[in-house]
């Protein structure tokens, strides 16, 4: 047995084994947590290492660690017999067969609030950067119209707006926080009335898009929630109303919203989102009144940080037997 194989199994034997599921456009970003745990990721290896190393440690893995958008699969589960719970590394988990897992009773956990702030001061910004065409007014002025053109349009304050909120979890309710301080008034739907908040909340997404200015959808991704910013909620919202997206893209129906802006029939909209990333329709690239950012919401150093505190205290947690930092209910 060579040195590298030796020292292998002697870490397999003094720490928990994770398994590493990945795409390869993902990286594992913690450094962290290989102090803390044995990860076999293989991506690194050969399909002929990664078949040889499951086959002899299958029925050793307890934990997958899911970086990024990689999809668990009943197939994937297949290959792990003794999986015991899925670590997800983003605040959505439409990747992951939720119902498989509960069938199999495997545990899974998302990233918790690690995100929250960031992805709510990036949707307030985009709602800014729409209501005052930030982005619109720099493209105008590269592009020497200012002198040209003279004035630039009119935008629309902030202050007083209606907002509704699609999804009031810890990032919505991070958007509520900072978007009240701005003097705006909110409202919220999601799959159930939350006792403990007073905003007033509305059964349906139509009902709350007609009673705002602004709808910002931050929900996750289901087969319920799919295409629910829809052209009837499109049509309540109105022809002045603005959507700001920093959920999933396929949460909004973007053929439909795209006839919308075609007809004139929508205010803007703010998107870091999109159905078929990293593809954007060509028709939006030409409107000031619509911002579009390439899924960079939760991007920053102070949020991959609090992200591998996370995922490291749910992989403690487990192992020993401990009560999960950010578990998913998988109702």
């Amino acid at each position: 047995m060579s040195a590298e194989n030796q020292e292998q199994r002697q870490l397999l034997q003094e720490r928990p084994v994770v398994l590493v599921h990945r795409i390869p456009a993902f990286q594992l970003p913690f450094a962290g947590v290989r102090t803390h745990f044995t990860f076999f990721d293989p991506l690194l290896h050969s399909p002929e290492s990664t078949q040889s190393f499951l086959s002899r440690h299958a029925t050793a893995i307890r934990a997958l660690l899911c970086v990024g958008p990689a999809p668990v699969t009943s197939e994937t589960l297949d290959l792990l017999p003794a999986l015991e719970i899925v670590v997800g590394s983003s605040a959505g988990l439409d990747h992951v067969d939720l119902q498989e897992c509960r069938r199999r009773d495997i545990l899974v956990t998302n990233a918790g609030a690690a995100f929250s702030e960031d992805v709510a001061d990036y949707a307030v910004a985009l709602l800014i950067d729409v209501l005052r065409s930030i982005s619109g007014g720099d493209r105008f002025v590269r592009s020497r119209l200012w002198a040209k053109n003279g004035e630039y349009p009119l935008g629309s304050t902030l202050r007083g707006k209606r907002i509704g909120i699609v999804g009031l979890g810890s990032i919505g309710s991070e958007v509520a926080k900072r978007l009240v301080a701005f003097g705006c008034s909110i409202a919220y739907t999601s799959r159930r009335k939350k006792s403990a908040v007073s905003y007033p909340f509305h059964a349906n997404v139509c009902d709350l898009a007609a009673d705002s200015n602004v709808l910002i959808v931050c929900c996750s991704l289901s087969k319920e929630t799919h295409h629910m910013i829809n052209k009837d909620v499109m049509t309540a919202l109105g022809k002045e109303g603005v959507i700001i997206n920093v959920g999933r893209g396929a949460l909004v129906d973007e053929k439909e919203l795209v006839q919308f802006f075609m007809r004139g029939e929508i205010g803007g909209a703010g998107l870091d989102v999109f159905e078929n990333e990293p593809n954007v329709p060509k028709e939006l690239f030409t409107l000031d009144n619509v911002v579009l950012s390439p899924h960079v919401s939760v991007v920053t150093p102070e949020s991959f940080a609090a992200l591998e505190e996370v995922v490291i205290g749910n992989l403690e947690a487990f192992f020993s037997n401990k009560p999960l930092l950010s578990p998913v209910q998988l109702d």
